[in-house]
């Protein structure tokens, strides 16, 4: 008779105080055959407190293939596995993202336990928009300049609330960068210690953070770009363009003629049927 595979258990954790952890997380890190943590003299802590004594592996950046790979034989052996980051929900912007890919490959059932995130928690108390967000996770190194100036350069031209990453001895060179790439009248949110006795929000403009003295990891949360701005950006950056041309720039690209047309015309300001009359009259 062959052995039911076992499932995947995604468990987020306190990001600071130890209240925030859920009775169901509780619960299902007793009950699994192991725990996967990223590092688990920090987990031991967590482990400790609520008297848990699973069995516990390192799952992290630098063996996250070869160890994905490990637990999903054990779990395709009828194991179930938890998983667990140093603090908050796995997978974000963290090597969990590969055992879960690899899980979905072996049709292995992959559950979530939800709980406390860093992302929804600074975007919560930033007090700028909240209805549509995008999360960079960690900038580029400093050293991998053309990947970081890449970043800084799509992220200037985000129109939706921007959520950051940054650890303390980043922080000033980051919010720099950011201040020079985005404009230094960009409101931000740099969020730390977030649950703890000393939470800390900052509320001020880029050029203004620069004098932030860091203190901790920190959640930096920045406005869009205005989308009126945005907009009319976009329009004088085409109007430069002949028809053909802007045309030639979708085509390249590998769009249809038809959705391309549906494209210069919204870039433009005007009508479909506009376009195609043009193009019609050019043929």
């Amino acid at each position: 008779m062959d052995t039911e595979a076992g499932k995947l258990y995604i468990v987020a954790t306190p990001i600071g105080n130890l209240s925030d952890m859920s009775p169901r997380a509780v619960e299902t890190l007793r009950s699994v055959d192991l725990i996967a943590a990223e590092d688990t003299r920090n987990t031991i802590h967590l482990l400790t407190h609520f008297d848990i004594r699973t069995p516990m592996e390192s799952y992290h950046e630098f063996n996250k293939y070869d160890k994905a790979d490990d637990l999903v034989n054990r779990m395709l052996s009828g194991k179930n596995v938890a998983i667990v980051t140093d603090a908050g929900t796995p997978c974000i912007s963290d090597p969990g993202e590969v055992l879960v890919a690899k899980c979905a490959e072996a049709g292995i059932t992959v559950t979530g336990i939800p709980g406390p995130s860093a992302v929804i928690n600074a975007l919560t108390l930033s007090g700028l928009s909240t209805r549509r967000f995008t999360f960079e996770g960690f900038l580029p190194a400093k050293k991998q300049k053309k990947e970081r100036a890449a970043a800084l350069e799509r992220l200037k031209e985000e129109t939706v609330t921007i959520i950051v990453y940054e650890a303390p001895h980043h922080l000033t060179e980051t919010l720099k960068d950011l201040s020079e790439a985005l404009g230094a009248g960009r409101r931000v949110a740099l969020c730390r210690e977030m649950t703890k006795i000393h939470e800390e929000v900052i509320r001020t403009t880029l050029s203004e953070a620069v004098e932030t003295v860091p203190r901790g990891e920190y959640v930096l949360v920045i406005e869009g770009k205005d989308e009126k701005e945005a907009a009319a950006e976009k329009k004088a950056e085409f109007s430069e363009l002949s028809i053909e041309e802007h045309m030639q720039r979708y085509l390249e690209k590998g769009v249809e003629k038809k959705e391309a047309m549906k494209l210069v015309a919204a870039d433009r300001g005007v009508t479909k049927r506009d376009i195609y009359k043009y193009l019609a009259e050019k043929e």
